[in-house]
């Protein structure tokens, strides 16, 4: 396990997770700051992520990824350019049940996803480096973190999602004008406001399915 954080990094995540309502026992808040740990060790040799300082991890990668806890249910998650393991690694540990695999490209990355799962002791995370249109497997929801337009988003990964399954889309504002370019018999069911703590800024959570899919998801 990597070192400890300064107390005031962990105080904020404790903050943070309280303002979302999501409860953490102790290994799980140890799993969250060894992995806040991590990144922060790796980012300063790998440029993993353009974020920099453990207070802006803490905000825009584990709360961030936090912020989406109560849309899902899985049980098979994954994640789809999830670069070091966001949101996925976060959701994975805040739901032990989940069983969630990672996929990216980039190598690096992959290589992060895989020490981060063996130093926290993750026993359901798979890490896979593959394009997603060369990956194979079927999932109940299929995830991702502005990873690309979301027409380009469900085109890519369409042949990933199981039957009656979820897409989960986290974007920015400007999702609204990227509506239009759904495929055909993909249908937008939701749409949620997500507020992280300590952030300005705003995130949206669309989440589509198939037209005609069994229904049900929050």
């Amino acid at each position: 396990m990597t070192a400890v954080l300064d107390s005031a990094v962990e105080s904020r995540l404790v903050r943070g997770l309280a303002a979302l309502s999501v409860s953490v026992d102790d290994e799980q808040r140890r799993r969250l700051i060894g992995l806040l740990a991590l990144l922060h060790k790796w980012n300063r040799a790998y440029n993993l992520t353009a974020v920099r300082t453990p207070d802006e991890m803490v905000t825009r990668h584990l709360l961030d990824s936090a912020t989406v806890l109560p849309f899902v249910t899985g049980p098979r998650l994954l994640d789809v350019g999830s670069g070091p393991g966001f949101p996925g690694l976060v959701l994975a540990i805040l739901r032990p049940e989940l069983a969630v695999t990672l996929l990216d490209s980039n190598g690096k990355k992959v290589r992060f996803q895989r020490q981060a799962v063996l130093e926290l002791g993750l026993t359901n995370v798979t890490p896979v480096q593959a394009r997603v249109e060369a990956f194979e497997g079927h999932f109940d929801q299929v995830i991702s973190r502005a990873f690309a337009s979301l027409g380009d988003f469900v085109a890519l990964s369409g042949h990933l999602l199981a039957p009656g399954g979820q897409w989960l889309a986290m974007k920015g504002p400007a999702v609204e004008d990227e509506l239009g370019g759904l495929p055909e018999g993909v249908a937008t069911i939701a749409r949620h406001e997500l507020t992280v703590p300590f952030e300005s800024g705003s995130r949206r959570l669309v989440i589509l399915e198939r037209q005609g899919s069994t229904p049900g998801r929050p």
